[in-house]
């Protein structure tokens, strides 16, 4: 989320850890990382807490017992992905994106947000977002009938209400948001709205874009800064 120092980029804090049944297929495939979200939470149980996700899908769970062909991420990506899956908005995308891109959609400012959250723990100096509670809750307003609009509202400023926090236990003025999901408007705009109430100085992306455009921009500077270096 953050960078904590203007010369150095320190990942300060990152999102709880689960596992991707498919790996990369995950990005095309949001049921496959609401799987192993849930998976991270209830174990075994995990296609009976919500069976249209691993509905003709047994071998996700041996898969992420094994940990065979299931990597590790905390990509705030994959947690849209989850997420969307278990709000019943999409199980495959077409393209990838596809399924924040609607979870982002869903929002409508004339309903009220679910009020979600995200545990901060501090683990050997990096800060660590768990979002298992606001699952755990999403699950239950879903099962309730809760509008898709609250629980997407909800997501978002719970996540907006993570970045705020993680500013303020790191204690550095400036803040630059950045990675892919900062092209979503709603969480960008109210993240800078947010940290310039709480006293920070936020920085976003304007002309470079904060997904891979900005990545390969990135590669092709140190490229040529390295390039310069070894003429001199």
């Amino acid at each position: 989320f953050l960078l904590t120092h203007p010369r150095d980029f320190v990942r300060a804090a990152h999102l709880r850890p689960f596992r991707l049944p498919g790996g990369e297929r995950a990005m095309r495939e949001p049921q496959r990382s609401a799987a192993g979200l849930l998976f991270e939470i209830f174990h075994a149980d995990a296609p009976s807490v919500l069976p249209e996700v691993f509905a003709g899908r047994k071998a996700w769970v041996r898969m992420l017992e094994s940990g065979l062909n299931s990597p590790v991420t905390t990509s705030a990506g994959r947690l849209f992905d989850a997420v969307a899956s278990i709000a019943g908005l999409r199980q495959i995308s077409g393209f990838e994106g596809q399924s924040a891109m609607e979870l982002e959609w869903a929002i409508r400012n004339d309903v009220p947000p679910l009020p979600y959250s995200l545990e901060i723990t501090d683990r050997s100096g990096v800060l660590v977002l768990d979002w298992e509670p606001m699952i755990r809750t999403i699950l239950r307003d879903r099962e309730r009938g809760m509008p898709v609009a609250a629980i997407a509202r909800g997501f978002h400023d719970a996540l907006v209400a993570g970045i705020v926090d993680v500013a303020q236990r790191v204690g550095e003025e400036r803040v630059v948001l950045s990675g892919g999901c900062f092209q979503n408007r709603y969480l960008t705009e109210q993240a800078v709205h947010s940290l310039r109430a709480a006293g920070f100085r936020p920085y976003w992306h304007q002309r470079v874009p904060p997904n891979d455009g900005g990545i390969a921009l990135g590669q092709a500077y140190a490229s040529a800064r390295r390039s310069e270096r070894t003429t001199d």
